[in-house]
Order: structure tokens, then sequence, then C-alpha cells
């Protein structure tokens, strides 16, 4: 798997970062949400360099400019409900690509720690030779970003795969590496240190999910 780290250098995604983090910023949800979206448009700039391009001429009002175009079919598909921010963020980038929806929730069947991953609702396009973005705020344990992949590979065989999250943790990366294909691409806006006990990373920043659409019973 190749991976991609984008906060290794200081630039306005740093500070974007550190807003997510900040307890007194994610007060303002609307300004949480807005901060996830600006971090997805970043990070699609980024994934960009890596797609394919084609040769084209455009018609300006006084005459003829040779450019370049992205080739590639994307379909962005995102986990619910955390990565509805992100994915706008990729799609005001790609604004012409098709869009996917998958749910995916970790259900504590002894009512403890232990749990597996629930992969239900899926609203997705065909992914047939074409670039899946997967997307997803948080990498913590990688077991709901395997479990949605498996889940997509069956409805067909991308060209590519990237994954893109905000923020990862070694753990999650080893697991997609040891369970996902070698020609995956993950793209990672910063890197944090561990899992707690209860598989929340540290230091994180919350619940995504809460912290952009409110509390969950």
């Amino acid at each position: 798997m190749q991976i991609h780290y984008l906060s290794e250098a200081n630039s306005v995604l740093n500070h974007f970062l550190g807003q997510i983090r900040n307890v007194n910023v994610q007060k303002d949800s609307m300004r949480f949400r807005r901060n996830i979206e600006r971090i997805g448009e970043i990070m699609s700039y980024e994934l960009s360099k890596n797609l394919h391009y084609k040769d084209v001429e455009i018609q300006t009002p006084l005459g003829i400019k040779k450019t370049t175009e992205i080739q590639d079919d994307l379909v962005l598909c995102s986990i619910l409900r955390a990565g509805l921010p992100l994915h706008l963020g990729f799609l005001n980038y790609f604004d012409s690509a098709e869009n996917g929806f998958v749910s995916a929730y970790r259900h504590h069947y002894n009512n403890d720690d232990a749990f597996d991953i629930k992969v239900e609702y899926q609203a997705v396009p065909s992914i047939e030779n074409k670039n899946l973005l997967l997307i997803d705020p948080m990498l913590a344990t990688g077991q709901s970003m395997v479990a949605v992949f498996n889940k997509l590979m069956e409805k067909g065989t991308p060209k590519e795969v990237h994954i893109a999250v905000v923020i990862a943790v070694p753990e999650g990366i080893s697991y997609l590496q040891k369970h996902l294909p070698d020609y995956c691409h993950l793209w990672v806006a910063t890197l944090d240190e561990k899992l707690n006990e209860k598989n929340y990373i540290m230091p994180g920043l919350g619940d995504a999910g809460d912290l952009a659409y409110g509390n969950k019973l």
C-alpha cells in the first residue's frame, strides 16, 4: 500500500487540523463541519496529482489554449455519517464525480468493548474500471474501512483505489496493510499516536459524527 502523509510540511492544512481538535472551537458544529470540508478540499488537491490527465484544447474568447483535464472516472464513496463533510470537500473539487454512500458502525454485541462491524445501507454507482475514493475522517482500528472495501468489491473491480482519512493511527494503518491489496493508496492528513483501551484515537478529536451533527442515542 502506498501511504501519503500530508501534514509533515507546514501549511494551512495544519491550521485547520488544529481547529478541529480544539475543544473550544469544536463547540461550533458549523465551523467544525466547514473545517473538515476545507481539509477535504486540500486533500483533493494533493490527491489530484496522482490522477491521470489528457491533453485538450480550450476555446477562449481570443484563441485556443492547450491544457490538460482529468481523464479518470471518479467515484467518491463516504462512510455515513461522519464522512459527509469530508465528502463535500472532495466533491467541491471533483464536481463531476459520481457519489456513493455506505453505512458502517461498531456493533457491541455483548454491551462491552468488543465489537464487530455492521455494513448495512448502500447507495453506490458502478465502480467497474473507475477510480474509487473511499472517504472517512477517522482511521482507528481499520475494521470499518476494510469491511466497506470488501462490500464494495462485490459490486465490481475499480481501476484504482484511494482511501482518504483525516486522522489515522499506526494500528489502523497496519490493519489496512494486512487486509487490503497493495495497489491501494492511503492519504492521511495527520498521524496520531495510538488507540486507547476502547479503540478510540489518542489524542484524536472525539467523535467526528457527533461534533458535526450532534450527539446520538
